[in-house]
């Protein structure tokens, strides 16, 4: 047994959490450190909490990593930080309303449109952020890039009228939710971390059967979402089984059974050529 496998144990994990404590190791510290001498940690930060950082972390030696790693020539690629984050996340967390000037895909432009901002989500297909936010004008639930974004401001709106926007959208979203619960192989405990990493852009909560030593895992998400949950799924492999979620289920039984096809057509034609081959 690893003597530090209780370092990364869950259920420690989480109590420290609720503790108000967060465990970095020094390397995470050097690398936060190297992060901060990038030109986007300006924008990223604000000023107060750069200082504060950079402070905390005088002391620490950056990650040295052009001595050991060399970039060769890579295809463009978008950069996960978007200056609107910051604003946005402030105007979430508050709640406030907001005026937003969008374009669409054909370029249509539109002006002021007075919104309540509900969440800020990541596409890992297509690399970009969207926010998700309440159109006051056409009482309709929006999701638009922040890259369409032309410009974004706080807008006067009574604090009755942003909670019912935003529990409009709750309803909307709860209507499209689905969940379904993960369990991990036993052998396979010790990949906790990366399991969770895995589903880390989804809701989920943790349970633990110490009689059966399994960690359970209940996911939310959308239904639009739940191909991107499979190929999680298929990636983990052997370590984890779909206790329930009747589609995720479904979806994965089809595909082992289209794999043993394939499989047992390769096997069927190999036979038949080692039959020729000693006739």
């Amino acid at each position: 047994m690893n003597p530090f496998e209780k370092i990364f144990n869950y259920q420690v994990i989480s109590r420290l959490e609720d503790s108000g404590t967060f465990m970095v190791t020094s390397h995470e510290r050097a690398w936060l450190k190297l992060m901060l001498e990038h030109p986007a940690a300006e924008a990223a930060f604000a000023t107060e909490t750069l200082e504060k950082l950079q402070s905390i972390l005088s002391e620490d030696v950056s990650l040295a990593v052009k001595e050991h790693l060399i970039e060769k020539t890579r295809s463009f690629e978008k950069q996960v930080y978007h200056p609107l984050l910051r604003s946005i996340s402030r105007f979430i967390t508050s709640p406030a309303a907001i005026s937003l000037t969008f374009s669409l895909r054909d370029g249509r432009q539109y002006e002021a449109y007075a919104g309540v901002p509900y969440k800020l989500e990541y596409s890992m297909v297509k690399r970009e952020w969207y926010l998700l936010w309440y159109n006051v004008r056409k009482r309709a639930f929006m999701s638009t890039k922040l890259d369409k974004i032309m410009s974004i401001a706080e807008a006067e709106m009574s604090p009755q009228r942003v909670q019912q926007a935003l529990s409009s959208i709750r309803e909307r979203l709860n209507k499209r939710k689905e969940s379904a619960v993960i369990e991990v192989v036993p052998t396979y405990n010790r990949e906790l971390s990366r399991i969770l990493y895995a589903f880390s852009c989804f809701e989920k909560t943790v349970d633990y059967d110490e009689d059966a030593s399994v960690y359970a895992i209940r996911l939310s998400f959308l239904s639009d979402e739940s191909e991107y949950v499979l190929s999680k799924i298929r990636f983990l492999g052997r370590r984890i089984r779909v206790k329930e979620g009747e589609y995720l289920r479904k979806r994965m039984l089809e595909s082992s059974r289209k794999a043993l096809d394939r499989y047992a057509e390769a096997v069927a034609v190999d036979a038949e050529d080692s039959e020729g081959l000693a006739t």
